[in-house]
């Protein structure tokens, strides 16, 4: 089986870090929900030290997304690159699956600004 071209390793690199990107999304929105909850709830004895630790994971999980970010214009950048030296050598639906994640990740940086 041959080796995955240049293209095809930086698709799948860029389409990764914006699934991740996602993920941390998803990660922040469900921390502030359980923050939300533990501040409503009160009553538990041990509710204080939960509250502290998902405010921990809330604020790590913030100062992980710009890096996250960052990665993905890293990645996406290398991917434009690979898309123009590609040219004609590459497989359309190669190209095609590249220029797809290229949009996908260029509407997730910003959505994130």
């Amino acid at each position: 089986m041959a080796p995955p071209s240049k293209l095809a390793v930086a698709t799948s690199s860029v389409a990764r870090l914006v699934k991740e990107e996602k993920s941390y999304h998803k990660e922040l929105s469900q921390q502030e929900a359980s923050i939300k909850k533990l501040e409503q709830g009160g009553g538990d004895e041990n509710a204080e030290f939960q509250l502290k630790q998902e405010r921990q994971g809330l604020e790590e999980t913030k100062k992980v997304l710009p890096e996250v970010r960052q990665r993905i214009k890293d990645a996406l950048a290398k991917l434009e690159e690979e898309l123009v030296t590609a040219g004609g050598e590459a497989d359309t639906a190669e190209v095609t699956k590249a220029k797809e994640v290229v949009a996908e990740a260029k509407t997730s940086i910003r959505e994130a600004a």
